[in-house]
């Protein structure tokens, strides 16, 4: 406890408000942009979603399954610390570079079938949704978690959740979600 203080006091204001500000946007908008794209997802994938009525079990692939095909979050950008050649592409020191997640979430040399909501893929944690390496989120089990337990919770008390309208997204080109979701829930 006292080496996180620590951390924290010799941070300057601006870093540590941006740390603050990541783990507000990671920790809110992700989740319930994740909720809302499942909702729609089952049910643009009726199929899928009588596979998860008969077997509650698959909540363990579904989870990761609708945050890689919601993907939350559009891209993130990194600064190149060295020189590098990538895809035939020369990156030099120095330079900014965007990681598109949509695009690395749709990848069909990567995922089979990547435009389809699949709730019982054979690796359905192999997306880019929590970023890759040393920039992988430290919170991602615990968004796994919250989802999971939501769902949960919404099989046991809801028969049906359905979408009654179209989606309106919000108007961001970062983080990828929903404005409002127009419902009827069955008891």
């Amino acid at each position: 406890m006292m080496a996180h203080a620590d951390a924290t006091r010799d941070m300057d204001p601006k870093t540590f408000l941006g740390n603050i500000i990541l783990l507000i946007v990671g920790g809110n908008d992700t989740t319930r942009n994740s909720l809302s794209g499942g909702v729609y997802a089952l049910n643009e994938n009726p199929d899928q979603y009588r596979k998860l009525r008969d077997n509650p079990a698959l909540l363990d692939s579904m989870v990761p399954e609708i945050i890689r095909w919601q993907t939350p979050l559009a891209h993130m950008r990194r600064t190149a610390i060295a020189d590098i050649e990538i895809g035939g592409k020369q990156i030099r020191k120095g330079d900014k570079v965007v990681m598109w997640y949509v695009s690395g979430n749709r990848d069909d040399e990567v995922i089979e079938r990547p435009d389809e909501f699949i709730i019982d893929r054979a690796r359905p944690r192999q997306h880019l949704s929590f970023g890759f390496g040393i920039h992988r989120c430290v919170g991602l089990r615990l968004a796994e978690l919250q989802l999971k337990i939501v769902w949960e919770e919404i099989l046991k008390r809801f028969a049906t959740i359905e979408v009654t309208g179209a989606p309106s997204r919000v108007f961001s080109s970062f983080v990828k979600g929903y404005e409002t979701l127009p419902v009827r829930i069955a008891s």
